[in-house]
């Protein structure tokens, strides 16, 4: 995900230049991983630019912090105002929008109480998250890295200390020859990838793990169920072991930057047939309409004027 080197940020209730978008070295982030942080995707839709499914992101984000005892500075509905400025700022008509907040400049130590809250809201243009697997299908492997255990760090948290375990699984793919791992619970059981959630189509039916599984909430993974359930496919959210992924017909990845990205293998093992699947192609042209048409029945895009 390359960066862009200028444009304009919105940082503690000011539009900033990019250079100046800075924090202390001393700052309680730097030194205990006290961020949480959405990633929000806006789209070019034939009806114009729209932010796809910003009141939910907002609101994973509120609750992020609430696990940690940190409350949100602003209002919802001024950090989706703040959402849509930034994109305008940037004359961005589709992108990758970072919403963050971290704990500052104030004490040092393990309790981050005595910090302040920081907020900035960045915004830059992106394309496929994976690459040319967008087409050609993922290439993954199974994580040698388990997923943290839901009574140590609280995966419904969107929090950067979190993404300590998904970046050591990430690098290890990357330093195989992988694209994206897949990683197990401590039971062995399929939680999800380093930056998305997990389907698995087996027999006409549609699995991914239940919530419990040491998962992020994504809102890419509500809007795959809710669109299946309108399809008409039969949807299962149970444990999935680990000896599914090599029997099954479909898996495909799901979350905001990697929007819905079919997986072509497992540790070098074709899925299916090797070949996208039916149910995948329905779900990602369904994503189309929304995304691309702006035909929404859900009511999903919130619009840029």
């Amino acid at each position: 995900m390359k960066l862009p080197t200028t444009g304009i940020i919105w940082m503690n209730g000011e539009f900033i230049s990019w250079q100046d978008a800075k924090l202390h070295v001393l700052s309680h982030v730097v030194h205990y991983g006290t961020s949480w942080f959405e990633g929000i995707r806006a789209y070019h839709t034939k009806r114009g630019t729209a932010i796809f499914r910003l009141p939910e992101h907002i609101r994973r984000w509120e609750r992020s912090m609430k696990i940690y005892h940190t409350t949100l500075p602003y209002t919802g509905h001024e950090m989706e105002e703040v959402c849509k400025e930034v994109l305008r700022r940037n004359n961005l008509s589709a992108g990758y929008i970072r919403p963050i907040a971290w704990r500052g400049y104030g004490e040092m130590g393990i309790s981050p109480l005595g910090c302040p809250v920081e907020v900035a809201v960045a915004a830059w243009e992106l394309g496929a998250y994976l690459g040319e697997a967008a087409e050609r299908g993922a290439d993954v492997c199974i994580s040698s890295w388990n997923r943290l255990p839901p009574n140590t760090m609280p995966a419904l948290a969107k929090a950067g200390g979190n993404y300590m375990n998904a970046q050591l699984m990430k690098m290890e793919a990357l330093r195989n020859g992988y694209d994206e791992a897949l990683t197990l619970d401590v039971d062995g059981n399929v939680s999800e990838a380093s930056g998305a959630n997990v389907f698995v189509v087996y027999d006409g039916v549609l699995y991914t793990p239940p919530v419990a599984d040491s998962l992020l909430l994504g809102i890419t993974r509500d809007t795959v169920l809710t669109l299946a359930r309108d399809l008409l496919i039969d949807i299962r959210e149970t444990l999935i072991p680990r000896g599914m992924i090599h029997i099954a017909d479909e898996i495909f990845l799901a979350g905001t930057a990697m929007e819905i990205n079919w997986v072509r293998s497992v540790d070098k093992q074709p899925v299916g047939n090797g070949t996208q699947g039916e149910i995948t192609k329905k779900l990602k042209t369904r994503m189309a309409d929304i995304t691309h048409d702006g035909i929404d029945p859900y009511n999903w895009l919130s619009f840029v004027s």
